[in-house]
């Protein structure tokens, strides 16, 4: 039986309990403050609506890795599973080895997933399908973060050559050029690397409720599959957008403070009235 009177996960409602495979709720973690106490509260009260934690923005890599193993533990406690965030980046400077070393230590302080943001990263892809084989390869999952826009020097050349023709490297510069179709592409062979999900970045897709990129989602989305994408919704606004257009199955990684909103927006979209059991306090926009 629920322990919610509003709220039983049976598969003809929004989705199903916890492992799930879609409808995935990430929440990112409160880096600024981020206690034990806090933590416990958000996954006491909402853990059932709560599948993955994020350390946002590299935070992990300031704290005590006694500290990190007691939060990825009370996560798992709750059936949570625990991502990186994008802070492989850093270190690939230092070489492979560092690399694989990086993978060991997720692994014992119960890091779950590891992203890559890949416009950070810079490297080939056929490098970075080689970072995804060693995160596999070490027991972990990928994630690959990807943004629509890349930098001009990293577009393939087109043209007639011939198979194993040098290609002159083309020196980096500052100007992006968005391609939708470059990022399915590349998306594409990530997955069939092993990565588990794809991350595609807020940043010119929908970081605003009013300026989303609806073409954008739909043909990566219609490309790669709902179950295998999930969207940075940076608020309340994006959240419903997203639930309004592709329900409550839709993957969406939000801040900690979005997650019953979001829960409600879920139920809503199939008739359900959250809003008189939780009250309109919780639902804000």
């Amino acid at each position: 039986m629920s322990a919610y009177r509003w709220k039983t996960f049976f598969e003809d409602e929004d989705r199903p309990d916890k492992p799930r495979r879609f409808g995935v709720t990430e929440m990112r973690g409160p880096h600024y403050t981020l206690s034990q106490n806090f933590l416990e509260d958000i996954f006491e009260s909402m853990g059932h609506f709560v599948d993955g934690l994020k350390f946002a923005g590299g935070s992990h890599s300031l704290m005590p890795k006694a500290y990190i193993k007691e939060v990825t533990s009370m996560a798992h406690k709750h059936n949570v599973y625990v991502s990186t965030g994008d802070w492989a980046e850093h270190l690939l400077h230092k070489g492979p080895s560092v690399f694989k070393e990086y993978i060991e230590e997720c692994k014992e302080l119960g890091f779950d997933t590891i992203e890559l943001n890949v416009g950070s990263l810079g490297v080939p892809e056929e490098t970075l399908l080689r970072l995804i084989r060693l995160i596999k390869s070490g027991g972990l999952k990928a994630k690959p973060q990807f943004a629509v826009k890349f930098n001009k020097s990293d577009i393939p050349i087109t043209g007639d050559r011939a198979f194993g023709a040098y290609v002159v490297p083309v020196p980096r510069t500052s100007e992006t050029i968005e391609d939708v179709d470059l990022l399915i592409r590349r998306a594409e062979r990530c997955l069939e690397a092993g990565a588990d999900m794809i991350m595609i970045d807020a940043d010119d897709v929908c970081k605003y409720a009013d300026r989303v990129r609806a073409d954008i989602i739909a043909k990566v989305i219609g490309r790669l599959g709902l179950e295998k994408t999930m969207f940075e919704a940076s608020n309340a606004n994006t959240s419903e957008w997203f639930i309004e257009q592709y329900g409550p199955k839709v993957n969406l990684f939000v801040d900690h403070s979005q997650v019953m909103d979001l829960e409600c927006l879920r139920g809503r979209n199939l008739g359900h009235n959250h809003r008189s059991v939780l009250g309109s306090s919780y639902f804000l926009f």
